[in-house]
């Protein structure tokens, strides 16, 4: 508000060098009386009891411009863009000549309206007024280069039908205080957030979603809100951990990142996340991968780009987190780069800035991972979702069809509300469903802490590695729109694989999966999974290594096993040229492990054609079975 007695303080400070039809003079007493006393309510920051006021004034003298021009002004405070345009053009229609300097806030209300080449002509026509102060050209040609940016973006940007259609998540969740920091699991069964309390109280909530309605917000239990002073929050996808900013005692410095882990008894005493990722600068808005291996960052410290930078830090296999690094120059800005989210694909990154091309204040962005692994350049997200204003945080959904963030949109209960929307088409991430089960001893039934490892089969990179609780439960989120080894390993155990084809498949449910792994012992074999030879043909398919590397690494691991492998096919051809596809393909294995540097005096091969079939030959799905590649531990 003080910005707009501001403004309206500039404006009437200019000298008007043109005729004009209005004179502020000869407004009526009456309708004064009401202005004056609407501008003291205004100095207060009380706009809505100013508004009647205001339009006293207006029906007291029907010329008086000046109670046009405040009334577009403060609606133009309360977002209200439409009902701020109309008062700002009844004040044109009145005095184009007076009206000629408030093509400003004109312009800036026009484009919160979505009208940005209006909004383009409007500011072309207060810059060409002469004796500009330098303050009144920088703040016009600011405002002309978002213009032009919105302009550009929508010639670029196909019209698909789009709507955007923030609907507040109600009263279960929000209040008359701020609500903020949305996170959701990748199930969406939990919401967590931060509610604004009483001076610098801020506490973190949850809500659970089921059939598509949010139960009343609760205080988070446990340790995690016995600080008073927090700040932006975030749940792992498996709603086993959550991450936060605090400012306690014990920091490092203004606002440090601390971790809490699930228990029986609630949420645990959280524990700062140490100097790796910490400084004595100011670190928030915290965002973890969905395997938990990345963690993403905002801070202040010395040494970046602008105000605040992201910054990523790894988990270890020793469970600690490796030196924070900048996310560089393509991401972070002169400007104040912020609140990063990792969607659950692992590859699709939304993060807000002030730095790069956009509408004004802060926008949000989205990043995409190339298929090398690599941060791709930022995209802006676009009309309406980004606006003239400030956008903050946002969190989407696993299915990639809805966000949620905060706003203090017309409809809000009081400050900022959370609100939900669904993605436009273009900017959405992969949707991600999940696999999740128990891993198990074969022989003994004992829970086995493992790793789960899921491998993009185009291009052979490792997308997500997880280790299983000691209980052996594990979780990988599944992106649907590529092929996927899902590999569990263990010492001392046969891998395990499996290949989850969704790359032109829709998935539509969860994947269960319980996992028993085969000790390392004589005679223990397994099936070659994902290594699938084309008819009539032993040369090693493309994508074979990724299975192959499994079976190199059993090797190195356990140096005095031998094993065979054994080729197998179905009964379609002659049983001869059968035998010596089958003794071939297994070959082809043999050599591939001899060229890794295994002896050739821990490796034999041999073919049984059709003569073992494990099921039926009658249908395709058998025959599919029957053609198989096995490795059989024959030394120990």
């Amino acid at each position: 508000m003080k910005k707009l007695i501001l403004t309206l303080a500039f404006l009437y400070s200019c000298t008007l060098p043109y005729a004009q039809q209005y004179q502020p003079e000869n407004v009526k007493s009456s309708a004064m009386q009401y202005y004056n006393n609407a501008i003291e309510l205004l100095k207060d920051e009380e706009l809505n009891e100013a508004i009647p006021l205001l339009l006293n004034a207006i029906k007291a003298d029907t010329n008086f411009v000046d109670a046009y021009l405040s009334l577009g002004g403060v609606f133009g405070e309360l977002k209200q863009y439409k009902r701020s345009v109309q008062f700002y053009e009844k004040a044109k229609q009145k005095d184009p000549n007076y009206f000629l300097i408030y093509n400003l806030p004109y312009s800036i209300n026009l484009a919160g309206n979505g009208q940005f080449n209006d909004a383009h002509a409007a500011i072309n026509t207060f810059l060409s007024l002469p004796d500009l102060n330098e303050n009144s050209i920088q703040s016009g040609e600011y405002r002309k280069k978002t213009y032009l940016f919105a302009l550009n973006y929508s010639k670029n940007h196909a019209d698909n039908g789009y709507t955007f259609h923030p609907i507040n998540l109600g009263d279960s969740v929000n209040t008359t205080a701020a609500e903020y920091y949305p996170s959701v699991t990748i199930t969406d069964s939990l919401l967590v957030f931060t509610r604004r309390g009483d001076n610098i109280r801020e506490d973190f909530y949850q809500s659970a979603q089921l059939f598509n309605q949010f139960s009343k917000a609760t205080l988070i239990d446990g340790d995690i809100n016995i600080e008073e002073q927090k700040g932006a929050i975030t749940v792992s996808q498996d709603g086993e951990w959550m991450l936060f900013a605090g400012n306690f005692k014990q920091g490092f410095g203004n606002f440090d990142i601390y971790i809490s882990y699930y228990t029986p008894e609630g949420w645990s005493e959280p524990q700062n996340l140490g100097e790796a990722i910490n400084s004595d600068a100011w670190e928030s808005s915290p965002t973890l991968s969905p395997d938990k291996r990345a963690l993403y960052f905002s801070s202040n410290r010395s040494g970046g780009f602008g105000g605040s930078d992201i910054y990523v830090s790894y988990l270890k296999p020793n469970g600690t987190w490796s030196p924070a690094q900048n996310m560089g120059p393509t991401v972070n800005t002169i400007g104040d780069d912020q609140a990063p989210f990792i969607h659950a694909d692992n590859q699709t990154l939304y993060y807000t800035s002030d730095g790069l091309p956009g509408y004004g204040g802060t926008d949000l962005y989205i990043l995409r991972k190339d298929n090398e692994g690599n941060w791709g350049l930022p995209e802006n997200l676009g009309y309406p979702i980004n606006t003239i204003e400030n956008e903050g945080s946002l969190a989407v959904s696993a299915d990639g069809l809805t966000a949620y963030y905060a706003s203090d949109r017309n409809d809000s209960k009081g400050s900022l509300d959370l609100y939900k929307f669904d993605m436009r088409p273009d900017i959405r991430p992969s949707r991600t469903m999940y696999v999740k089960g128990f891993i198990t001893d074969k022989k003994t039934g004992k829970k086995l802490p493992s790793s789960v490892e899921l491998i993009d089969n185009s291009n052979g990179h490792l997308l997500m590695k997880v280790q299983s609780d000691e209980s052996g439960e594990y979780f990988v989120p599944l992106p649907i729109g590529k092929d996927y080894t899902f590999s569990v390993n263990r010492k001392g155990y046969f891998y395990y694989n499996d290949l989850y084809e969704l790359e032109s498949k829709h998935a539509d449910s969860v994947y269960n999966k319980d996992i028993s792994l085969q000790p390392i012992e004589l005679n223990a074999s397994l099936t070659f999974r994902n290594i699938h030879f084309t008819s009539n043909s032993f040369q090693l398919p493309a994508d074979a290594y990724i299975e192959l590397e499994k079976m190199l690494q059993v090797l190195q691991e356990n140096p005095s096993i031998k094993i065979e492998i054994s080729g197998h096919t179905d009964n379609i051809g002659k049983p001869a040229d059968n035998l010596l596809l089958s003794s071939n393909r297994a070959k082809s294995i043999v050599n591939w492990l001899l060229g890794k540097g295994i002896s050739n005096q821990r490796l034999s091969f041999k073919g049984f054609g059709e003569s073992q079939p494990i099921s039926d030959n009658k249908t395709e799905q058998g025959r599919a079975l029957n053609r198989r590649t096995t490795a059989t531990i024959i030394g120990i």
